[in-house]
Protein backbone atom coordinates (compact mmCIF):
# COMPACT_ATOMS: atom_id res chain seq x y z
CA UNK A 1 0.00 0.00 0.00
CA UNK A 2 1.24 3.43 -0.03
CA UNK A 3 -0.17 6.17 1.73
CA UNK A 4 -1.62 7.36 0.28
CA UNK A 5 0.10 7.01 -3.27
CA UNK A 6 0.31 4.20 -4.01
CA UNK A 7 -2.58 1.50 -5.01
CA UNK A 8 -1.74 -1.31 -2.62
CA UNK A 9 0.72 -2.97 -1.06
CA UNK A 10 1.64 -3.25 3.05
CA UNK A 11 2.29 -0.92 5.97
CA UNK A 12 3.42 1.90 3.79
CA UNK A 13 4.73 4.63 5.89
CA UNK A 14 5.49 7.67 3.12
CA UNK A 15 4.62 9.59 0.53
CA UNK A 16 8.25 8.45 -0.91
CA UNK A 17 7.79 4.67 -1.57
CA UNK A 18 9.65 3.42 -4.18
CA UNK A 19 8.88 3.94 -7.89
CA UNK A 20 9.24 0.17 -8.93
CA UNK A 21 6.52 -0.77 -5.67
CA UNK A 22 4.09 2.29 -7.00
CA UNK A 23 4.38 0.51 -10.55
CA UNK A 24 3.98 -3.14 -9.50
CA UNK A 25 0.48 -2.70 -6.93
CA UNK A 26 -0.76 -0.24 -9.17
CA UNK A 27 -0.45 -3.12 -12.24
CA UNK A 28 -2.05 -5.62 -9.92
CA UNK A 29 -4.96 -2.63 -9.38
CA UNK A 30 -5.90 -2.45 -13.24
CA UNK A 31 -6.01 -6.32 -13.30
CA UNK A 32 -8.85 -6.81 -10.04
CA UNK A 33 -11.22 -4.06 -11.60
CA UNK A 34 -11.89 -6.93 -14.07
CA UNK A 35 -12.53 -9.66 -11.15
CA UNK A 36 -15.75 -8.75 -8.87
CA UNK A 37 -15.69 -9.38 -4.78
CA UNK A 38 -17.36 -12.89 -3.50
CA UNK A 39 -20.57 -12.52 -0.95
CA UNK A 40 -21.00 -14.59 1.85
CA UNK A 41 -24.64 -15.70 2.89
CA UNK A 42 -24.16 -15.72 6.13
CA UNK A 43 -22.02 -13.91 9.51
CA UNK A 44 -20.31 -16.50 11.46
CA UNK A 45 -20.64 -16.63 15.03
CA UNK A 46 -17.43 -14.77 16.46
CA UNK A 47 -15.79 -17.29 18.49
CA UNK A 48 -14.73 -17.06 22.17
CA UNK A 49 -10.74 -16.41 21.55
CA UNK A 50 -9.96 -14.07 18.19
CA UNK A 51 -6.62 -11.90 18.17
CA UNK A 52 -8.34 -8.39 17.26
CA UNK A 53 -5.31 -5.72 16.81
CA UNK A 54 -5.12 -2.66 15.22
CA UNK A 55 -1.71 -1.24 14.26
CA UNK A 56 -0.93 2.14 15.61
CA UNK A 57 1.38 4.16 13.17
CA UNK A 58 4.14 6.54 13.93
CA UNK A 59 6.37 7.10 10.94
CA UNK A 60 4.93 10.17 9.52
CA UNK A 61 2.78 10.42 12.03
CA UNK A 62 0.27 8.20 10.42
CA UNK A 63 -2.00 7.17 13.48
CA UNK A 64 0.08 8.84 16.39
CA UNK A 65 0.93 11.10 17.34
CA UNK A 66 -1.30 13.45 14.31
CA UNK A 67 1.54 16.27 14.54
CA UNK A 68 5.07 16.59 15.46
CA UNK A 69 5.76 18.84 18.42
CA UNK A 70 2.86 18.32 20.30
CA UNK A 71 2.92 19.08 23.39
CA UNK A 72 3.33 15.61 26.11
CA UNK A 73 -0.31 15.93 27.25
CA UNK A 74 -2.04 16.56 24.32
CA UNK A 75 0.25 13.57 22.54
CA UNK A 76 -0.87 11.46 25.83
CA UNK A 77 -4.84 12.62 25.21
CA UNK A 78 -4.87 11.54 21.93
CA UNK A 79 -2.93 8.08 22.63
CA UNK A 80 -6.06 7.48 25.26
CA UNK A 81 -8.95 8.91 22.54
CA UNK A 82 -7.15 6.18 20.15
CA UNK A 83 -7.43 3.35 23.36
CA UNK A 84 -10.60 4.17 24.15
CA UNK A 85 -11.77 3.61 20.61
CA UNK A 86 -10.38 0.58 20.40
CA UNK A 87 -11.76 -1.30 23.80
CA UNK A 88 -14.92 -0.04 22.69
CA UNK A 89 -14.92 -1.55 19.53
CA UNK A 90 -14.03 -4.98 21.36
CA UNK A 91 -10.37 -4.79 20.03
CA UNK A 92 -8.00 -6.88 22.61
CA UNK A 93 -4.48 -5.72 21.30
CA UNK A 94 -2.83 -2.60 19.82
CA UNK A 95 0.63 -3.07 17.81
CA UNK A 96 2.35 0.15 17.89
CA UNK A 97 5.30 1.62 16.27
CA UNK A 98 8.13 1.90 18.71
CA UNK A 99 10.86 2.40 16.65
CA UNK A 100 9.89 3.79 13.02
CA UNK A 101 13.79 4.96 11.57
CA UNK A 102 16.19 3.84 13.61
CA UNK A 103 15.18 6.06 16.37
CA UNK A 104 13.24 5.51 19.52
CA UNK A 105 9.87 6.83 20.94
CA UNK A 106 11.42 6.03 24.04
CA UNK A 107 14.83 6.97 25.97
CA UNK A 108 17.36 4.44 24.46
CA UNK A 109 21.01 3.82 25.23
CA UNK A 110 21.44 3.12 21.09
CA UNK A 111 18.98 5.41 18.75
CA UNK A 112 17.73 8.52 19.28
CA UNK A 113 14.14 10.12 20.02
CA UNK A 114 12.43 9.81 17.01
CA UNK A 115 11.54 13.17 15.18
CA UNK A 116 7.68 12.33 15.03
CA UNK A 117 7.34 12.85 18.59
CA UNK A 118 9.02 16.32 19.04
CA UNK A 119 9.55 17.82 15.56
CA UNK A 120 13.43 17.12 15.57
CA UNK A 121 15.49 14.14 15.78
CA UNK A 122 17.40 13.68 19.17
CA UNK A 123 15.24 15.98 21.14
CA UNK A 124 12.74 14.59 23.72
CA UNK A 125 8.92 15.43 24.25
CA UNK A 126 7.98 18.63 25.87
CA UNK A 127 7.30 18.48 29.24
CA UNK A 128 9.21 15.06 29.52
CA UNK A 129 7.80 12.02 29.93
CA UNK A 130 8.24 8.19 28.60
CA UNK A 131 5.86 7.59 25.97
CA UNK A 132 6.84 3.97 25.84
CA UNK A 133 5.72 3.51 29.38
CA UNK A 134 2.37 5.31 29.46
CA UNK A 135 1.76 3.04 26.35
CA UNK A 136 2.15 0.39 28.08
CA UNK A 137 0.06 1.59 31.35
CA UNK A 138 -2.57 2.92 29.39
CA UNK A 139 -2.97 -0.64 27.32
CA UNK A 140 -3.10 -2.47 30.44
CA UNK A 141 -5.73 -0.70 32.47
CA UNK A 142 -7.95 -1.08 29.33
CA UNK A 143 -7.13 -4.88 29.11
CA UNK A 144 -5.02 -4.62 25.32
CA UNK A 145 -2.16 -6.23 24.77
CA UNK A 146 0.69 -4.62 23.48
CA UNK A 147 3.40 -5.41 20.63
CA UNK A 148 6.04 -3.30 20.17
CA UNK A 149 6.42 -3.05 15.95
CA UNK A 150 9.90 -2.37 15.08
CA UNK A 151 11.42 -1.69 12.09
CA UNK A 152 14.82 -3.59 12.02
CA UNK A 153 16.50 -1.95 9.55
CA UNK A 154 15.33 1.82 7.43
CA UNK A 155 17.27 4.53 9.02
CA UNK A 156 15.56 7.23 7.34
CA UNK A 157 12.62 8.32 4.91
CA UNK A 158 13.97 10.61 2.54
CA UNK A 159 17.51 11.90 0.98
CA UNK A 160 17.91 14.57 2.31
CA UNK A 161 16.81 13.71 5.52
CA UNK A 162 19.70 15.54 8.69
CA UNK A 163 20.15 12.82 11.31
CA UNK A 164 20.93 14.26 15.06
CA UNK A 165 24.63 13.78 15.99
CA UNK A 166 24.50 11.34 18.36
CA UNK A 167 22.65 8.87 15.66
CA UNK A 168 24.60 5.50 15.17
CA UNK A 169 25.15 6.78 11.51
CA UNK A 170 27.36 9.53 12.42
CA UNK A 171 29.58 6.99 14.02
CA UNK A 172 29.81 4.55 11.88
CA UNK A 173 28.83 5.22 8.61
CA UNK A 174 30.23 1.96 7.47
CA UNK A 175 27.11 0.18 8.80
CA UNK A 176 24.30 2.08 6.71
CA UNK A 177 23.82 1.98 3.07
CA UNK A 178 21.65 4.16 0.87
CA UNK A 179 18.72 2.87 -1.93
CA UNK A 180 15.96 4.67 -3.31
CA UNK A 181 16.86 7.51 -1.22
CA UNK A 182 16.82 6.29 2.25
CA UNK A 183 19.40 5.54 4.35
CA UNK A 184 19.25 1.38 5.94
CA UNK A 185 21.55 -0.42 8.38
CA UNK A 186 23.33 -2.84 6.20
CA UNK A 187 21.92 -6.68 6.82
CA UNK A 188 25.13 -8.42 5.62
CA UNK A 189 27.34 -6.08 7.94
CA UNK A 190 27.65 -8.40 11.20
CA UNK A 191 28.24 -5.89 13.62
CA UNK A 192 25.26 -3.25 12.63
CA UNK A 193 23.09 -6.49 13.07
CA UNK A 194 24.47 -6.70 16.49
CA UNK A 195 23.72 -3.23 16.80
CA UNK A 196 20.25 -3.38 15.98
CA UNK A 197 19.72 -6.36 18.15
CA UNK A 198 20.96 -5.04 21.41
CA UNK A 199 18.37 -1.67 20.48
CA UNK A 200 15.44 -4.27 20.31
CA UNK A 201 16.76 -6.49 23.65
CA UNK A 202 16.99 -3.08 25.75
CA UNK A 203 13.26 -2.33 25.59
CA UNK A 204 12.23 -6.37 26.21
CA UNK A 205 14.54 -6.35 29.11
CA UNK A 206 13.21 -2.81 30.53
CA UNK A 207 9.94 -2.50 29.61
CA UNK A 208 6.37 -5.01 30.06
CA UNK A 209 5.90 -5.75 26.55
CA UNK A 210 3.30 -8.89 25.15
CA UNK A 211 5.23 -9.12 22.19
CA UNK A 212 8.04 -7.90 19.43
CA UNK A 213 6.63 -7.14 16.53
CA UNK A 214 8.39 -6.59 12.80
CA UNK A 215 6.45 -5.75 9.61
CA UNK A 216 7.73 -6.42 6.33
CA UNK A 217 10.77 -4.42 6.02
CA UNK A 218 13.80 -6.23 5.62
CA UNK A 219 16.00 -5.94 2.53
CA UNK A 220 13.69 -3.49 0.96
CA UNK A 221 11.37 -3.28 -1.99
CA UNK A 222 13.50 -3.88 -5.33
CA UNK A 223 13.60 -0.83 -7.44
CA UNK A 224 13.73 -0.72 -10.93
CA UNK A 225 17.60 -0.69 -12.74
CA UNK A 226 18.83 -0.25 -9.09
CA UNK A 227 20.54 -2.79 -6.90
CA UNK A 228 20.78 -2.62 -3.11
CA UNK A 229 24.46 -1.26 -2.64
CA UNK A 230 26.05 -4.30 -0.35
CA UNK A 231 29.42 -5.63 -2.54
CA UNK A 232 31.36 -4.30 0.23
CA UNK A 233 29.69 -6.52 3.02
CA UNK A 234 29.32 -9.25 0.35
CA UNK A 235 32.92 -9.04 -0.54
CA UNK A 236 34.15 -8.94 3.41
CA UNK A 237 31.40 -11.24 4.86
CA UNK A 238 29.75 -13.71 1.71
CA UNK A 239 32.07 -15.21 0.10
CA UNK A 240 31.24 -18.77 1.18
CA UNK A 241 27.95 -18.42 -0.60
CA UNK A 242 27.43 -19.57 -4.21
CA UNK A 243 25.50 -15.90 -4.41
CA UNK A 244 24.14 -12.86 -3.56
CA UNK A 245 20.55 -13.76 -2.79
CA UNK A 246 21.26 -16.79 -0.74
CA UNK A 247 23.74 -14.88 1.64
CA UNK A 248 21.12 -11.94 2.22
CA UNK A 249 18.01 -14.59 3.17
CA UNK A 250 20.92 -16.29 5.26
CA UNK A 251 21.50 -12.08 6.94
CA UNK A 252 18.08 -12.22 7.54
CA UNK A 253 17.36 -15.84 8.89
CA UNK A 254 20.83 -14.86 11.41
CA UNK A 255 18.82 -11.90 12.54
CA UNK A 256 15.54 -13.68 12.98
CA UNK A 257 16.76 -16.72 14.89
CA UNK A 258 19.18 -14.51 17.35
CA UNK A 259 16.58 -12.28 18.14
CA UNK A 260 14.22 -15.21 18.84
CA UNK A 261 16.97 -16.90 21.14
CA UNK A 262 17.60 -13.42 23.40
CA UNK A 263 13.86 -12.86 23.69
CA UNK A 264 13.17 -16.50 25.27
CA UNK A 265 16.17 -16.15 27.15
CA UNK A 266 15.19 -12.83 28.75
CA UNK A 267 11.39 -13.46 28.84
CA UNK A 268 10.02 -16.07 27.81
CA UNK A 269 6.54 -14.89 27.83
CA UNK A 270 7.26 -12.28 25.25
CA UNK A 271 5.85 -13.37 22.11
CA UNK A 272 7.59 -12.68 18.45
CA UNK A 273 5.50 -11.97 15.87
CA UNK A 274 6.34 -11.24 11.78
CA UNK A 275 3.64 -9.29 9.94
CA UNK A 276 5.27 -10.27 6.01
CA UNK A 277 4.08 -8.98 2.66
CA UNK A 278 1.37 -11.05 1.36
CA UNK A 279 3.01 -13.43 -1.25
CA UNK A 280 5.72 -15.96 -0.03
CA UNK A 281 6.61 -16.89 -3.43
CA UNK A 282 4.68 -17.69 -6.95
CA UNK A 283 3.97 -21.02 -8.11
CA UNK A 284 5.48 -20.13 -11.23
CA UNK A 285 8.85 -20.03 -9.38
CA UNK A 286 8.36 -22.59 -6.93
CA UNK A 287 5.50 -25.75 -6.68
CA UNK A 288 4.78 -24.91 -3.14
CA UNK A 289 4.23 -21.32 -3.81
CA UNK A 290 0.93 -19.39 -3.92
CA UNK A 291 -1.10 -19.27 -7.31
CA UNK A 292 -0.48 -15.90 -7.28
CA UNK A 293 1.46 -13.02 -9.81
CA UNK A 294 2.94 -11.19 -7.57
CA UNK A 295 5.75 -8.88 -8.95
CA UNK A 296 7.53 -9.08 -5.83
CA UNK A 297 7.79 -11.60 -3.11
CA UNK A 298 8.99 -12.43 -0.05
CA UNK A 299 11.57 -14.76 -0.70
CA UNK A 300 13.04 -13.59 -3.85
CA UNK A 301 13.04 -9.89 -3.38
CA UNK A 302 12.91 -9.39 0.12
CA UNK A 303 14.76 -12.11 1.05
CA UNK A 304 12.54 -13.26 3.82
CA UNK A 305 12.17 -17.15 4.35
CA UNK A 306 9.17 -16.83 5.98
CA UNK A 307 7.88 -20.68 5.75
CA UNK A 308 11.80 -21.47 7.17
CA UNK A 309 11.04 -19.24 10.48
CA UNK A 310 7.85 -21.00 10.92
CA UNK A 311 9.22 -24.85 10.69
CA UNK A 312 11.62 -23.96 13.16
CA UNK A 313 10.08 -22.37 15.56
CA UNK A 314 11.84 -18.98 15.48
CA UNK A 315 8.64 -17.07 15.44
CA UNK A 316 5.12 -17.43 17.68
CA UNK A 317 3.04 -15.78 15.02
CA UNK A 318 2.31 -14.79 11.24
CA UNK A 319 0.14 -11.77 10.38
CA UNK A 320 0.18 -12.02 5.90
CA UNK A 321 -0.37 -8.48 5.11
CA UNK A 322 -3.67 -9.40 2.22
CA UNK A 323 -4.40 -5.89 1.38
CA UNK A 324 -6.04 -7.14 -1.36
CA UNK A 325 -9.90 -7.85 -2.17
CA UNK A 326 -11.59 -11.44 -2.50
CA UNK A 327 -11.55 -12.23 -5.89
CA UNK A 328 -8.68 -10.29 -7.27
CA UNK A 329 -6.62 -12.38 -9.57
CA UNK A 330 -2.95 -11.38 -9.40
CA UNK A 331 -3.52 -12.20 -5.73
CA UNK A 332 -6.87 -13.30 -4.47
CA UNK A 333 -7.46 -13.19 -1.00
CA UNK A 334 -9.51 -16.56 -0.39
CA UNK A 335 -6.79 -17.94 -2.40
CA UNK A 336 -3.96 -16.40 -0.05
CA UNK A 337 -5.92 -17.08 3.08
CA UNK A 338 -6.15 -20.80 2.18
CA UNK A 339 -2.47 -21.26 1.57
CA UNK A 340 -1.30 -19.40 4.00
CA UNK A 341 -3.30 -21.42 6.53
CA UNK A 342 -1.59 -24.80 5.03
CA UNK A 343 1.62 -23.22 5.78
CA UNK A 344 1.50 -22.02 9.59
CA UNK A 345 3.68 -25.05 11.21
CA UNK A 346 1.91 -25.07 13.95
CA UNK A 347 2.46 -21.29 14.92
CA UNK A 348 -0.64 -18.65 15.22
CA UNK A 349 -1.97 -17.16 11.83
CA UNK A 350 -3.50 -13.63 11.96
CA UNK A 351 -4.07 -12.04 8.77
CA UNK A 352 -3.55 -8.46 7.94
CA UNK A 353 -6.44 -6.88 6.89
CA UNK A 354 -6.38 -3.48 5.20
CA UNK A 355 -9.09 -1.34 6.11
CA UNK A 356 -7.34 1.66 4.51
CA UNK A 357 -8.93 0.33 1.16
CA UNK A 358 -12.53 0.59 2.31
CA UNK A 359 -14.40 2.09 -0.81
CA UNK A 360 -11.81 2.21 -2.54
CA UNK A 361 -11.50 0.63 -6.61
CA UNK A 362 -12.21 -3.45 -5.80
CA UNK A 363 -13.36 -2.85 -2.36
CA UNK A 364 -17.11 -1.39 -3.34
CA UNK A 365 -18.84 -4.17 -2.13
CA UNK A 366 -20.23 -2.61 1.47
CA UNK A 367 -19.35 -6.29 2.97
CA UNK A 368 -15.80 -6.28 1.61
CA UNK A 369 -14.25 -6.62 5.28
CA UNK A 370 -17.33 -8.53 6.37
CA UNK A 371 -16.79 -11.22 4.07
CA UNK A 372 -12.62 -11.13 4.80
CA UNK A 373 -13.61 -11.78 8.42
CA UNK A 374 -15.74 -14.32 7.99
CA UNK A 375 -13.90 -16.59 5.56
CA UNK A 376 -10.86 -16.34 8.59
CA UNK A 377 -13.10 -17.64 10.73
CA UNK A 378 -14.27 -20.68 8.02
CA UNK A 379 -10.99 -21.38 7.25
CA UNK A 380 -8.46 -23.45 10.30
CA UNK A 381 -5.29 -21.78 11.40
CA UNK A 382 -6.48 -18.95 11.45
CA UNK A 383 -6.82 -16.79 14.78
CA UNK A 384 -7.72 -13.36 14.47
CA UNK A 385 -6.80 -10.34 12.43
CA UNK A 386 -4.67 -7.03 12.52
CA UNK A 387 -6.00 -4.16 11.40
CA UNK A 388 -4.17 -1.17 9.33
CA UNK A 389 -4.54 1.19 10.62
CA UNK A 390 -5.93 2.79 13.46
CA UNK A 391 -6.55 5.97 11.66
CA UNK A 392 -9.34 4.60 9.57
CA UNK A 393 -11.16 3.22 12.87
CA UNK A 394 -10.73 6.94 13.89
CA UNK A 395 -11.84 8.66 10.62
CA UNK A 396 -15.10 5.74 10.54
CA UNK A 397 -14.40 5.48 7.19
CA UNK A 398 -17.20 3.52 5.39
CA UNK A 399 -18.63 3.02 8.69
CA UNK A 400 -15.75 1.21 9.86
CA UNK A 401 -17.06 1.14 13.10
CA UNK A 402 -21.01 -0.10 12.87
CA UNK A 403 -18.96 -3.04 10.67
CA UNK A 404 -16.52 -3.93 13.55
CA UNK A 405 -19.95 -3.62 15.71
CA UNK A 406 -21.23 -6.42 13.91
CA UNK A 407 -18.51 -8.84 13.40
CA UNK A 408 -17.51 -7.99 17.22
CA UNK A 409 -20.63 -7.95 19.39
CA UNK A 410 -18.71 -9.53 22.20
CA UNK A 411 -15.70 -9.52 24.22
CA UNK A 412 -12.62 -12.14 22.99
CA UNK A 413 -9.70 -13.68 24.55
CA UNK A 414 -6.64 -13.83 22.69
CA UNK A 415 -5.92 -17.86 21.52
CA UNK A 416 -3.50 -19.89 23.84
CA UNK A 417 0.00 -20.77 22.76
CA UNK A 418 0.99 -23.79 24.49
CA UNK A 419 4.33 -24.19 23.14
CA UNK A 420 4.95 -21.13 25.23
CA UNK A 421 2.49 -22.19 28.09
CA UNK A 422 0.02 -24.55 28.35
CA UNK A 423 -1.00 -24.14 32.66
CA UNK A 424 -3.74 -22.43 33.68
CA UNK A 425 -4.20 -20.87 36.92
CA UNK A 426 -6.17 -21.81 40.21
CA UNK A 427 -9.37 -21.13 40.08
CA UNK A 428 -10.58 -17.86 42.24
CA UNK A 429 -12.61 -17.56 45.86
CA UNK A 430 -15.63 -15.41 45.53
CA UNK A 431 -15.62 -13.19 48.67
CA UNK A 432 -19.12 -10.91 49.23
CA UNK A 433 -21.02 -9.30 46.84
CA UNK A 434 -22.49 -6.20 47.78
CA UNK A 435 -24.45 -3.45 46.01
CA UNK A 436 -27.53 -1.86 45.49
CA UNK A 437 -29.80 -1.08 41.99
CA UNK A 438 -28.46 2.55 42.08
CA UNK A 439 -24.67 1.43 41.60
CA UNK A 440 -25.00 -1.83 41.07
CA UNK A 441 -23.79 -5.13 42.03
CA UNK A 442 -20.02 -5.36 43.49
CA UNK A 443 -18.28 -8.56 42.87
CA UNK A 444 -15.70 -9.83 44.85
CA UNK A 445 -13.04 -12.36 44.90
CA UNK A 446 -9.50 -13.92 45.66
CA UNK A 447 -6.58 -16.07 43.83
CA UNK A 448 -6.41 -19.07 44.78
CA UNK A 449 -2.51 -18.95 44.46
CA UNK A 450 -1.63 -15.39 44.53
CA UNK A 451 0.11 -14.20 41.57
CA UNK A 452 -0.69 -16.48 38.68
CA UNK A 453 -3.56 -14.72 37.26
CA UNK A 454 -3.14 -11.55 34.53
CA UNK A 455 -6.60 -11.03 34.41
CA UNK A 456 -9.99 -12.10 34.85
CA UNK A 457 -13.11 -13.04 33.63
CA UNK A 458 -16.64 -12.57 34.41
CA UNK A 459 -19.42 -14.38 33.37
CA UNK A 460 -23.36 -13.30 33.89
CA UNK A 461 -26.15 -15.94 32.87
CA UNK A 462 -29.68 -15.43 33.73
CA UNK A 463 -31.32 -17.70 36.32
CA UNK A 464 -32.91 -20.21 34.19
CA UNK A 465 -30.26 -19.94 31.35
CA UNK A 466 -27.70 -22.76 30.40
CA UNK A 467 -24.59 -22.05 32.03
CA UNK A 468 -21.92 -22.23 28.54
CA UNK A 469 -18.75 -20.83 29.09
CA UNK A 470 -17.28 -21.05 25.73
CA UNK A 471 -20.16 -18.73 24.66
CA UNK A 472 -18.64 -15.34 24.18
CA UNK A 473 -22.06 -13.39 24.53
CA UNK A 474 -21.92 -14.76 27.95
CA UNK A 475 -18.86 -12.40 28.97
CA UNK A 476 -19.45 -9.59 31.37
CA UNK A 477 -16.27 -8.23 31.34
CA UNK A 478 -12.89 -9.17 31.00
CA UNK A 479 -11.07 -7.52 34.11
CA UNK A 480 -7.28 -6.74 34.27
CA UNK A 481 -5.15 -7.95 37.51
CA UNK A 482 -5.53 -5.02 40.03
CA UNK A 483 -2.17 -5.15 42.95
CA UNK A 484 -4.49 -5.23 45.74
CA UNK A 485 -5.75 -8.56 47.61
CA UNK A 486 -9.07 -8.64 47.20
CA UNK A 487 -10.54 -8.27 43.35
CA UNK A 488 -13.58 -6.48 41.89
CA UNK A 489 -15.83 -5.57 39.50
CA UNK A 490 -19.13 -4.02 39.76
CA UNK A 491 -22.17 -5.25 36.91
CA UNK A 492 -23.89 -1.91 36.46
CA UNK A 493 -26.03 -3.57 33.63
CA UNK A 494 -28.59 -5.52 35.73
CA UNK A 495 -32.26 -4.69 36.06
CA UNK A 496 -34.40 -4.69 38.64
CA UNK A 497 -35.62 -7.66 40.03
CA UNK A 498 -33.92 -10.03 38.48
CA UNK A 499 -32.08 -13.20 39.13
CA UNK A 500 -28.66 -13.51 37.86
CA UNK A 501 -25.90 -16.32 38.21
CA UNK A 502 -22.31 -14.82 38.12
CA UNK A 503 -19.03 -16.75 37.00
CA UNK A 504 -15.24 -15.84 37.50
CA UNK A 505 -12.24 -17.28 35.84
CA UNK A 506 -8.61 -16.85 36.15
CA UNK A 507 -6.50 -15.79 33.03
CA UNK A 508 -2.49 -16.04 33.10
CA UNK A 509 0.00 -13.91 30.92
CA UNK A 510 -0.44 -16.65 28.38
CA UNK A 511 -3.95 -16.76 28.24
CA UNK A 512 -4.65 -19.84 30.04
CA UNK A 513 -8.07 -19.75 31.88
CA UNK A 514 -8.86 -21.64 34.73
CA UNK A 515 -11.83 -23.65 35.95
CA UNK A 516 -14.88 -21.28 36.54
CA UNK A 517 -15.37 -20.34 40.48
CA UNK A 518 -18.16 -21.36 41.69
CA UNK A 519 -21.69 -20.16 41.22
CA UNK A 520 -22.72 -17.14 43.18
CA UNK A 521 -26.67 -16.20 42.37
CA UNK A 522 -27.83 -13.12 42.92
CA UNK A 523 -31.21 -11.56 42.91
CA UNK A 524 -31.80 -7.61 42.28
CA UNK A 525 -34.47 -6.03 44.40
CA UNK A 526 -35.91 -2.31 43.43
CA UNK A 527 -34.24 0.77 43.05
CA UNK A 528 -31.53 1.99 46.29
CA UNK A 529 -32.25 -1.46 47.91
CA UNK A 530 -29.36 -3.83 48.60
CA UNK A 531 -29.02 -6.86 46.17
CA UNK A 532 -29.33 -10.21 47.75
CA UNK A 533 -27.06 -12.79 46.98
CA UNK A 534 -29.26 -16.34 47.42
Amino acid sequence: MSYPLTIFHTKSKSNSLSMSKTVFFFCLFLLSLTFSPVSFAQDLPAPKRELRAAWIATVVNIDWPTQRALNAHDQQKEFVELLDLLQSMKMNAVVVQVRPVADALFPSSYEPWSEYLSGEQGESPTPYYNPLTFMIEEARKRGLEFHAWFNPYRASMKEDFIHSKDHPINQHPEWFVEYGGKKYYDPGHPEAREYVLNAIMEVVRHYDLDAVHFDDYFYPYRIANEEFPDDSSYTCYGESYKNKEDWRRYNVDAFVEELHDRIRNEKPHVVFGISPFGVWRNNDKDPMGSDTKAGQTNYDDLYADVLKWLREGWIDYITPQLYWHIGFAPADYKVLVDWWSKHTYGRHMYIGQGIYRLGQKGWEDKREIINQINLNRATPNVHGSMYFSTKVFVQNKDSVQQKMEEMYPSEALIPVMPWLDDTPPEAPVWQEIIGNQKYGVKLQWQDSTPGDAHYYVVYRFDADEEINIHDPSKILATVPRSPYHTQSYTDRSTETRTQYRYLVTAVDRKHNESQVSAEKRVKTRGAHRAVKEL
